[in-house]
């Protein structure tokens, strides 16, 4: 949790235990540079002094795509996939102040949209968890869950 990394073809990235966090995997088709930021929360403002910016939405998607870029990405050709941001819990449904799943999962898109980031595809909501694998030179994002089916997004 709250952790990223960046890789290049053939290599991909994986997290595990996304419940209420959301995954966000960006990569850049033509060079095949890619990486995956696991979320805990949606917005960084509230918390003075943070020193991890993988855990917030905001900052941790701008540290995943300034590291791609250092390693030769293209800003223009970013696309993006999320999975994630379940309600684990029945008392979330009826209370804002918990339902974090679904703040972060809006965070993201919304942070996506600002950069101009295409998002080709989510996974997200529902009352479980997942693990997923991101592969850069495909663009597969899998997505495994307790009890489901394997998918590919």
């Amino acid at each position: 949790m709250a952790d990223l990394a960046v890789c290049k073809s053939p290599d991909g990235v994986t997290t595990l235990g996304l419940g209420s966090c959301v995954g966000i995997a960006i990569r850049d088709p033509l060079t095949k540079i890619g990486g995956l930021v696991h979320v805990m929360l949606p917005d960084s403002k509230a918390i003075k002094n943070n020193s991890c910016l993988a855990k917030f939405a905001d900052t941790g998607i701008d540290e995943l795509i300034r590291l791609m870029l250092q390693l030769g990405a293209s800003r223009s050709r970013l696309e993006a996939k999320i999975a994630g941001g379940a309600q684990m819990f029945a008392f979330q449904k009826n209370c804002e102040l918990v339902s974090v799943g679904d703040r972060n999962a809006e965070a993201a898109k919304a942070k996506l949209k600002e950069l101009q980031i295409r998002l080709l595809a989510e996974d997200t909501g529902q009352n479980y968890g997942r693990t997923v694998i991101y592969y850069p030179e495909t663009g597969d994002y899998i997505i495994r869950a307790v009890g489901k089916p394997e998918k590919v997004i």
